[in-house]
């Protein structure tokens, strides 16, 4: 390809992302990206109920590949960046056309879901963030990372030790709760900014937005609760 075909297309992306649509479909597909990481993180960290040997032979295969593993990473990264980035420029464009907030919110016609997105996101962000500092780096985990004999590390003893402390299990019950939040709203808005409407369909694809995204808060708030409770030790 020509640089001036390079040019063009170069072009005509950043036109198309510089429009509030591209913006809302950046939006969309990067949250779906990012819906589909939460969805087998979680299945990974379900495996917690099946003993040590089975989550631990998860960590290891997953890091047995270092170079798919910081691929994937850096790949999210950039998916992060684009949907934060994105999801900034749209608040935007929103408050320069209508710089005077109301007096009287008028919030009959959105969800809780909508209304909280602003501050959801970051709040989730720091979440991520020491959620790394405790699981993957072991800055905040008391003690440190605790590895195998082989010198692999314990993940399942690292999810006990961290979740042991009562007010660390209680900030990832939030957390994760309020992820549910914001992918409710999120898996809603997607649907709609990738314009898949129909009056058949849309009260179905809404439920599916709720139902994923309580399943998904549900199975993470459960394995806190459950090394809090004693039923995983």
């Amino acid at each position: 390809m020509s640089a001036a075909a390079l040019q063009v297309d170069s072009g005509r992306a950043l036109g198309f992302y510089g429009a509030h649509i591209g913006k809302k479909a950046v939006m969309a597909v990067t949250g779906f990206i990012l819906f589909g990481f939460v969805v087998g993180h979680l299945v990974g960290n379900l495996q917690i109920y099946a003993g040590p040997e089975k989550v631990n032979h998860y960590a290891k295969l997953l890091h047995s590949m270092p170079g798919p593993l910081w691929g994937v990473r850096l790949a999210l990264l950039v998916v992060v960046g684009l949907h934060v980035w994105s999801s900034f420029l749209l608040w935007r464009v929103q408050r320069k056309a209508r710089p005077i907030g109301y007096k009287k919110k008028a919030n009959l016609n959105s969800s809780y879901a909508s209304r909280t997105m602003l501050w959801s996101g970051p709040i989730i962000g720091a979440f991520v963030v020491y959620h790394l500092l405790h699981f993957t780096f072991g800055t905040v985990l008391p003690g440190g990372l605790a590895r195998l004999p082989d010198g692999d590390i314990d993940v399942y003893r690292n999810l006990i030790t961290g979740f042991s402390q009562p007010l660390v299990a209680l900030f990832y019950v939030v957390a994760v709760s309020l992820l549910g939040v914001h992918l409710f709203h999120g898996l809603w808005s997607m649907f709609q900014s990738l314009g898949v409407s129909h009056p058949r369909y849309t009260p179905r694809l809404k439920q599916f937005a709720a139902a994923a995204s309580f399943l998904i808060a549900a199975g993470n708030v459960s394995i806190p609760v459950a090394v809090w409770t004693g039923i995983v030790r």
